[in-house]
């Protein structure tokens, strides 16, 4: 196992801003996926959707359960938007300089489909500072907050969790981490975190000064 410091990013609202226009998007195209797959109204496809992402983390692994949705038709579709994320992507261009700067492996680690990550990653310049990519796909469509996920993972790529700091701006993947002997960060502009964040902080940008490369 390595025993270097691993850094495993995730991706939306952590490394870039998608509240402004991405994450609307796709709201939009799984609310159209699920009210046409289930056959329901759109508040009632709403109300399945924010169903299967608490108990699931991901409304993919309750439609593939429950109502036999083949997982690559669903990300296709609710990811359709890619020729247009040039005008859509919103980041900070410190960020591959802060990469750059900050010692240790660093992978990627998200929920979302490659085409997506792929495309995110080439616009917002980080691609070469990246050396693994771990998408839903590669999981075998099992999310995080799941223990499996992580355990892939990190059995994959040979890595004592001990030595990797996940960096996510959704907590309920910092208590699996956690669990698992991970340091975790936080990234929100709230003012308080759970007991089983170890940092809070608003910006990746943030990560070189507090200390936790060794």
């Amino acid at each position: 196992m390595s025993s270097r410091r691993v850094w495993l990013f995730d991706l939306d609202n952590t490394l870039h801003d998608a509240n402004p226009h991405i994450f609307p998007a796709i709201s939009r195209a799984m609310g159209a996926y699920v009210a046409q797959k289930v056959g329901v109204g759109e508040t009632a496809a709403k109300e399945l959707r924010d169903h299967y992402w608490r108990r699931y983390g991901a409304t993919l692994t309750g439609l593939v359960r429950h109502h036999g949705v083949n997982p690559h038709h669903f990300l296709a579709a609710t990811h359709d938007f890619l020729p247009e994320l040039p005008r859509m992507v919103v980041h900070d261009h410190a960020l591959r300089h802060m990469l750059r700067k900050l010692p240790g492996r660093k992978i990627l680690f998200s929920n979302a489909p490659r085409a997506y990550v792929d495309a995110v990653l080439d616009l917002i310049g980080i691609r070469r500072e990246v050396d693994s990519i771990w998408t839903i796909e590669r999981l075998r469509f099992t999310p995080k907050p799941h223990l499996t996920a992580f355990r892939c993972l990190l059995h994959r790529e040979r890595l004592d969790p001990r030595r990797c700091i996940l960096v996510e701006d959704t907590a309920a993947n910092l208590r699996t981490a956690k669990k698992l002997g991970m340091k975790t960060v936080l990234v929100s502009p709230t003012a308080q975190a759970p007991t089983y964040v170890d940092v809070l902080i608003k910006s990746v940008l943030e990560l070189p000064r507090l200390g936790l490369t060794k």
